[in-house]
């Protein structure tokens, strides 16, 4: 094969950083959905709906045409369809012009992920949906779509040697690391609510699955003071941030995550208020995952960075 030869067929197979992102972009938003799904298994009582796994009876790979069984495979194909948008992801790190070793170590560790919490999941399965596994189970999952929102972050801007990394202020960095780690225990925190509360994820109830041994009135409030604590560092990060006159993303950053917080908060307390009703626990779950999204990116933008050449946007030109 002629140079000219290799040089066509090693551009044929390339994938432009523009392309990447995009394809990482897919790939953060399915690990959103994914928890959204894997909530509305246990919301609906389907965690049992395929008592085996990874088919969903001993001897039928398919689910029967009943409701349960339906939600926990219609979850279990989106588990796969996810797995194969990872591959695809891990694929065009490697082919991707110019390589960059970050992207391929973060795509990498999704697949690492999705591998882990999908053979997690056949162990919640066969132990009857063992509260404490469930628990690690949607932790693991929260742990994915932070990585998937870093790889997003990463393919747009550009990281390694002599690339700018400016920190606007070292004091508000601290913070944010502080604010991501109060986040973690509100994580925590909720997942041992849910546990404990009425949701166990099996059709039949508790005589199924089994809850964690807290009263559920405690764990409550022990959820709530740890998001009100996180909300109230959060509303003084950004009358602070505001006060300094910080860079517009820092602002806007807190600013956004400010009134995410404010609103998981009343669902939270409409919730408890109501006796935890299936869709409203559900919304709740999508507000954690808005604040893993809003949480992430404040302590990304905690280093300015410069645009990848493809996302830097150009003024448009007024017609003569």
């Amino acid at each position: 094969m002629s140079t000219s030869s290799a040089v066509t067929a090693t551009s044929r197979f390339s994938v432009t950083p523009k392309r990447f992102s995009q394809l990482a972009l897919a790939t953060f938003i399915a690990l959103g959905l994914i928890i959204l799904s894997g909530a509305a298994v246990r919301l609906t009582g389907s965690g049992l709906g395929c008592p085996d796994w990874p088919s969903c009876y001993h001897h039928q790979l398919q689910a029967s045409a009943s409701i349960h069984p339906i939600i926990e495979f219609g979850n279990r194909l989106v588990t796969i369809a996810i797995t194969v948008l990872i591959g695809v992801t891990i694929v065009a790190a490697h082919v991707r012009k110019p390589r960059r070793r970050d992207l391929i170590l973060l795509s990498w560790l999704l697949a690492l992920g999705v591998i882990g919490d999908a053979v997690l999941g056949g162990i919640v399965v066969y132990t009857k949906l063992n509260p404490y596994l469930v628990s690690i189970h949607m932790w693991l999952s929260i742990a994915m779509l932070v990585v998937g929102i870093v790889l997003f972050h990463r393919s747009k801007y550009q990281y390694g040697t002599g690339a700018r990394a400016e920190v606007a202020n070292e004091a508000t960095q601290r913070v944010a690391r502080v604010i991501s780690a109060v986040f973690a225990l509100v994580i925590i925190a909720g997942t041992a609510t849910t546990g404990s509360g009425p949701h166990a994820g099996g059709s039949q109830g508790q005589l199924v699955a089994k809850r964690l041994p807290f009263a559920l009135r405690d764990v409550v409030m022990a959820h709530a003071a740890i998001a009100t604590a996180f909300v109230g560092l959060v509303a003084a990060t950004f009358i602070i941030l505001e006060s300094i006159g910080a860079p517009q993303r820092l602002r806007g950053g807190a600013r956004r995550l400010l009134i995410v917080s404010c609103i998981q908060g009343a669902i939270g307390f409409i919730q408890y208020a109501t006796h935890l009703p299936a869709w409203l626990v559900e919304i709740h779950v999508l507000g954690a995952v808005s604040l893993t999204i809003g949480v992430t990116n404040f302590q990304l933008g905690q280093v300015a960075r410069d645009k990848e050449a493809w996302a830097i946007k150009t003024p448009r030109q007024m017609p003569a």
